[in-house]
């Protein structure tokens, strides 16, 4: 069976795949890509603020959370990179190959703005290095505007790219980490501020009126998203199962431990409140405070250069994938040059896309927005790890393997995070991940529901691991747990309706139903064929009729050897089938009425509950009257007749119905009968009113056939019992009683049911 994660070979759904690995980059790059990407601007320009808000306690916490979230990512993602090959498209390759195209497309959409928006953001930050220069550009120019710098910046970090492609932006940052790790240690080899004494440091310091710790942690949060970067170099990579991981996990630890480093510094170096009011207070501390700014720069240009490398790659593999709606445009951002499959066409449209934004010179909202869609992209990693060593499929075998509770936590961080940053916005992303979800399922190329098919494998292991536990009850046929479990078999499928609808009505709720479709013969290969064929209509029928049934067929030289067979199984609910369904129409040849005789009685051998369905043109009528007749000889029967109508009335079809019980007895029965019904009604254990039952006096079967067709002749659906001696005895004259009826259900059972 099809999975969500078992995707169809590339070379036939990717447009112009490429043939080879890229560039054939090693696991450096992926580590500088994410390294220069953490090590970023909200490092320089905001720990100062975040030690002197929340103190050293406190930042070294949003460390820690923040690392809560990336760490168990970083394990997700070079788990799922080592069960397969990765091709480009990095971590919206990862997703679409293991929850769907669509959902795949949702979030890899998502994540390419993220990306995109993400050069735009930089090189803005980027201006904000050249900030000492302000006044000097200002005396000689007239005036200043950061967009004067990040303009001019991003037309030519674009036009390097253009020009030079991935190698070129990969040797850069060579230069730009050297630069950024020289500031570094320069920083860590500065003296603390004037005037201020290290001996006086506190944990919990803060500056007067200090923001909150949750507005602290939104604004620093960005400086964790980067440990990713490297994995959209997937493409270009000459082994992805080994550099991912890696590369990944080296970039993670690397940036925690240089985190953890700096706000210790920064605490030691400066008072909190130097610390809150100066966003490169690290100037002031560093041993030459020029590499700061400088720092500042490379920092920012290097985080620019990881997504303006990675951005690309993923519009590429979402042209690749025909994820938007217009063919031509996914031919055109498909397309690559040269033999490493250059993305030109995918970065025109990024950097189109980022010169705008800096244009505009606020990414305020569009920044806090993408911050979720990290989010979402960092959750969904998690989960698919989660979810994978749930689904225990076979062809699932990575070679490095994370823990499922480790990734389940990473799932719900980053879900916890979303609200605890900005409800707002993580309720907008969510809305806009829906709708755009919505809108790839009408337009894309899969008519396949991804969200259903992605359960499908831990489903299955679900369901396994429930029924062997129902399996292992200590006492599963107690009569106070029984609810009806339902087979039945029929060859009678398509040229009436009332025995799947009875089906359906009892499997809504409290019940569980298995129909098999009798097709009679040897197993064979067109035999299968024709079953297979009649198994998806029937499913198809299920769906359209919202049912709860299971469909299925089953083939057999008659109908005794198919229901042989089929009482043998174990039911689809992990419990045994406790009852079995027979019908016929009063339109039917006296033959089919001595099968459904004969094979009642074969069933009987089971110690089954019995269901023979009687119906005709009336089918059910307004399903507003339900009666149950009660005999002498229905000692076992009675209670089962209440309950499998109580359960009828449980679906939304009878929910206007009212069930009135006839109890036809012996004169010197009846006020027996009388005070035990009223002591089971006042106890609860019965669900019917008392003034819906009447108590008749009968001594003898004509009186009381009259009664019946008197009484219920316009009863929707009547309910009487009967026992295998007169069954036996009478055959189908039994079935075929009270003719002035319209729908019965025969029922027989072999035990007495408890109603409690």
């Amino acid at each position: 069976m099809p999975t969500a994660s078992a995707p169809a070979s590339p070379s036939l759904d990717r447009l112009d795949a490429p043939a080879t690995s890229g560039h054939g980059f090693g696991t450096l790059p992926v580590f500088l890509a994410g390294i220069s990407t953490i090590l970023g601007a909200i490092m320089f320009l905001r720990f100062g603020y975040a030690v002197g808000h929340v103190g050293l306690l406190g930042a070294l916490g949003i460390i820690f959370l923040g690392h809560l979230v990336t760490i168990p990512t970083a394990l997700a993602l070079a788990e799922i990179a080592t069960n397969r090959k990765v091709e480009g498209g990095g971590e919206y390759f990862i997703i679409s190959r293991s929850f769907g195209t669509t959902i795949g497309s949702v979030i890899g959409i998502s994540l390419y703005l993220s990306q995109a928006i993400s050069v735009a953001f930089y090189m803005i930050a980027f201006a904000e290095a050249f900030s000492p220069l302000a006044d000097l550009i200002q005396q000689h120019l007239g005036v200043y505007d950061p967009r004067m710098i990040s303009l001019p910046a991003t037309v030519a970090l674009l036009g390097l790219m253009l020009t030079k492609g991935a190698d070129l932006g990969v040797r850069a940052l060579y230069v730009v980490v050297a630069t950024l790790a020289a500031s570094l240690v320069l920083f860590f080899l500065g003296k603390p501020i004037d005037g201020f004494d290290p001996s006086t440091v506190s944990l919990t310091a803060t500056t007067a009126n200090p923001d909150p710790f949750v507005l602290v942690f939104a604004i620093c949060f960005p400086a964790f998203t980067g440990m990713t970067a490297g994995v959209g170099l997937s493409g270009d990579l000459a082994n992805p199962r080994k550099s991912i991981p890696a590369g990944t996990l080296a970039a993670t630890l690397v940036g925690m431990v240089t985190y953890v480093a700096i706000v210790i510094k920064l605490a030691f170096s400066a008072p909190p409140d130097a610390l809150a009011a100066d966003q490169l207070i690290m100037a002031k501390i560093a041993l030459w405070g020029p590499i700061i700014p400088i720092g500042l720069a490379c920092a920012t240009l290097s985080s620019a250069i990881g997504s303006i490398l990675v951005a690309p790659r993923t519009l590429q593999a979402l042209g690749s994938d025909r994820c938007l709606p217009n063919e031509r445009v996914n031919a055109w951002l498909a397309r690559g040059v040269g033999q490493v499959n250059e993305p030109r066409n995918a970065t025109l449209a990024t950097g189109a896309i980022a010169l705008v934004i800096v244009a505009l010179g606020n990414v305020d909202f569009v920044a806090r927005l993408i911050s979720m869609f990290f989010m979402v992209t960092y959750g969904s990693l998690c989960a698919i790890s989660f979810l994978e060593h749930f689904a225990a499929r076979p062809s699932y075998r990575p070679s490095f393997r994370s823990r499922w509770y480790v990734s389940l936590f990473g799932a719900l961080m980053c879900l916890f995070m979303m609200f605890q940053m900005d409800p707002l916005f993580a309720i907008l992303a969510l809305v806009v991940m829906a709708g755009l979800y919505v809108f790839m399922t009408h337009t894309g190329q899969s008519d396949r529901d991804d969200l259903a098919a992605m359960f499908e494998g831990v489903l299955t292991q679900a369901t396994r691991f429930l029924h062997v536990k129902l399996q292992l009850r200590a006492d599963p046929t107690d009569p106070e747990e029984w609810r009806p479990s339902i087979i039945m078999v029929n060859s009678r499928t398509f040229d009436r309706r009332a025995p799947l609808e009875f089906m359906r009505w009892i499997s809504f709720r409290h019940g569980f139903g298995t129909y098999l479709h009798f097709i009679k013969g040897q197993l064979n290969e067109r035999s299968f064929l024709e079953g297979e064929e009649i198994k998806a209509r029937l499913v198809q029928q299920a769906r359209l009729q919202n049912s709860s049934v299971y469909m299925d067929t089953i083939i057999s030289p008659s109908i005794i050897s198919a229901l042989a067979q089929s009482l043998q199984v174990p039911g689809v609910s992990g419990l045994n089938n406790n009852t079995v369904m027979f019908e016929f129409s009063v339109h039917d040849p006296p033959e089919v009425v001595q099968e459904v005789v004969t094979s009642c009685l074969f069933a009987a051998s089971t110690r089954m509950t019995l269901l023979t369905l009687r119906h005709g043109d009336f089918f059910f009528g307004n399903r507003r009257t339900l009666h149950i007749w009660l005999t002498w000889n229905d000692s076992f029967n009675a209670n089962l007749m209440i309950l499998l109508s109580y359960i009828l009335l449980g679906h939304p079809d009878w929910k206007h119905a009212e069930i009135r019980v006839f109890a036809a007895l012996p004169k010197d029965q009846v006020e027996q009968r009388r005070e035990r019904f009223q002591q089971l009604i006042a106890e609860g254990r019965i669900p019917i009113s008392e003034k819906n039952i009447r108590f008749l006096a009968v001594d003898d079967r004509a009186a009381y056939r009259r009664l019946v067709a008197s009484l219920s002749a316009d009863a929707d659906l009547t309910v009487l019992g009967f026992d295998l001696a007169g069954l036996r005895e009478r055959r189908e004259e039994v079935f075929l009683s009270h003719p002035s009826l319209k729908d019965v259900l025969y029922v027989h059972a072999p035990h007495e049911i408890t109603i409690d």
